[in-house]
């Protein structure tokens, strides 16, 4: 019999295998006539190591984004370093432990969850890495722990699931609340897409809720839930929950049906073979950190640094940084929902604005003015379009089907004589793809070189007023740029103190 052929058997009868030995190896599959991937004998031999593993895992990718935040102290979340160094470790001291003493702890996790953790290679790769090789980012990670472990063991235990599954945020984002992998997952728990919006996260062009560390993990929580419903394993949860059903089912399939993840595990994608080890292996150094030699960093104002307000109007960043003074990076990295920065709230919308504490109780200060503030941005827009239109006040407008002069005069608030007058018009037809001049602040500015031939024409009136009422939905802000005018121009003409607008409410807007 050929040696892929007896690997073939042995994951067959990996279920009773399992039943003697908790570190079975998943020998990695030789070439043969089940389309699996080919290796050649160095990458088998990296397999069996854990080495290929490692390096083929997100969880790479997503130690390095952790690497980069920024608001990290040098100081440990318990200043006497002493009394969290029972074991008394040199500073850098790197322990090293026997196979037997991983066993040992793994067991011990074992014996406390539903979760079937078990010790092998692959995991050992992973503790190592963790453990060994990127150190500081696991202090990172512990010390985030303290500011969403409490939040995801609320959520976990509503939904009745195991509190160990709190890790597997560690694997999808280092607990990085900003991330999002190549592949297009964002947020704590690296939802895709349509997994998200499958779960009722929003996704707008101004809106990701994936980003939001609430709604995402109670989302998280629900998708666990189901997949446990299908397959009743969390390790094939957790397979699945990479990778997708789909391809935990095709696996399953391709390994004659048993419902096992080191069964199934030769034939999963290479990035998902590595998921379950490094969950088993964050899980252990979380837990036994200290034996480690490793401490939480104190992640600044990511722990007790920051407050949340309520923004009820349209608010982009820039009136936040130059009317409240708080720096830009602050600003998107507390709020990385708003994909554009821009807050699209309203009175029936309120949405949450995250900022440094003493930012926060500035907003609240000022809160009025700055949905008003007029940015150097607007400001400095503004400035171009007046430059603009001393140079031109014209445009062309091309006739449609089913235009007529009387439509196109309604259209730019105009009069059907001037339209004539401007074009040197005798009639009043037109035809579909003609080209009319339009100026855009009426007749006074056509008067200018021109002639008016036609002595019955009026003048159009400069200044008409025109009575919007108010939408659900509706804000100042928005109402504004429907007119082309500014939420203190609409507080002015309806004599308005502050910014507050309701339903149906009748504001005269002035063109």
């Amino acid at each position: 019999m050929r040696k892929a052929h007896l690997i073939l058997l042995s994951m067959l009868l990996w279920p009773c295998i399992q039943m003697f030995s908790q570190s079975f190896e998943p020998e990695a599959p030789q070439p043969d006539s089940l389309e699996m991937e080919e290796y050649d004998e160095q990458e088998i031999k990296d397999l069996n190591s854990g080495k290929a593993v490692v390096e083929e895992s997100t969880v790479l990718e997503m130690l390095d984004l952790i690497s980069h935040v920024s608001y990290f102290k040098d100081d440990y979340l318990d200043i006497d370093s002493a009394v969290m160094n029972v074991y008394g470790y040199d500073k850098n001291e790197i322990p090293v432990f026997d196979d037997t003493i991983y066993m040992e702890r793994i067991e011990a996790l074992a014996r406390e969850t539903t979760i079937p953790l078990t010790f092998n290679t692959h995991v050992k790769s992973f503790i190592e890495l963790y453990a060994n090789r990127l150190r500081m980012q696991s202090s990172r990670m512990l010390g985030l722990s303290y500011v969403y472990f409490p939040m995801f063991e609320e959520l976990l235990d509503k939904y009745n699931l195991p509190l160990e599954l709190k890790y597997l945020a560690m694997v999808e984002s280092a607990l990085n609340p900003t991330a999002g992998s190549r592949a297009g997952a964002k947020g704590l728990w690296q939802f895709m897409l349509a997994t998200g919006k499958d779960y009722g996260l929003r996704v707008t062009s101004l809106v990701d809720e994936r980003y939001d560390p609430m709604k995402e993990t109670m989302a998280a929580c629900q998708y666990l839930q189901s997949l446990y419903a299908r397959y009743g394993d969390w390790f094939l949860v957790l397979a699945a929950y990479n990778s997708g059903p789909g391809t935990v089912n095709k696996a399953i399939l391709r390994a004659g049906g048993v419902k096992n993840y080191w069964a199934i595990w030769p034939y999963l994608p290479k990035e998902t073979r590595g998921y379950v080890p490094a969950f088993i292996a964050v899980s252990y150094v979380m837990n036994f950190a200290t034996e480690h030699n490793l401490y939480p960093i104190n992640p600044g104002l990511l722990l007790h640094g920051t407050d949340t307000v309520m923004v009820h109007d349209y608010l982009d960043f820039d009136q936040i940084n130059e009317c409240v003074g708080v720096p830009m990076e602050d600003i998107v990295f507390f709020n990385p929902q708003y994909t554009k920065r821009i807050i699209p709230a309203s009175h029936d919308n309120l949405c949450a604005l995250r900022l440094p504490t003493k930012y926060a109780l500035r907003f609240v200060q000022l809160e009025d003015s700055i949905y008003s503030y007029q940015t150097k941005a607007e400001m400095s827009r503004e400035q171009i379009v007046e430059q603009v239109k001393e140079v031109s006040d014209s445009f062309t407008h091309t006739v449609k089907k089913g235009e007529s002069l009387g439509s196109i005069a309604k259209k730019y608030h105009v009069s059907v004589s001037n339209i004539k007058s401007w074009n040197r018009l005798k009639r009043d037809t037109i035809h579909i793809g003609q080209k009319l001049t339009i100026y855009r602040s009426g007749a006074p500015m056509a008067q200018v070189g021109k002639t008016n031939k036609n002595p019955s024409s009026k003048p159009a009136s400069t200044a008409s007023t025109k009575t919007h009422t108010v939408k659900k939905g509706e804000t100042l802000s928005s109402i504004g740029r429907k007119y082309g005018c500014t939420p203190n121009d609409i507080k002015k003409w309806n004599g308005m103190k502050g910014n507050s607008i309701k339903v149906g409410q009748k504001l005269k807007i002035k063109k």
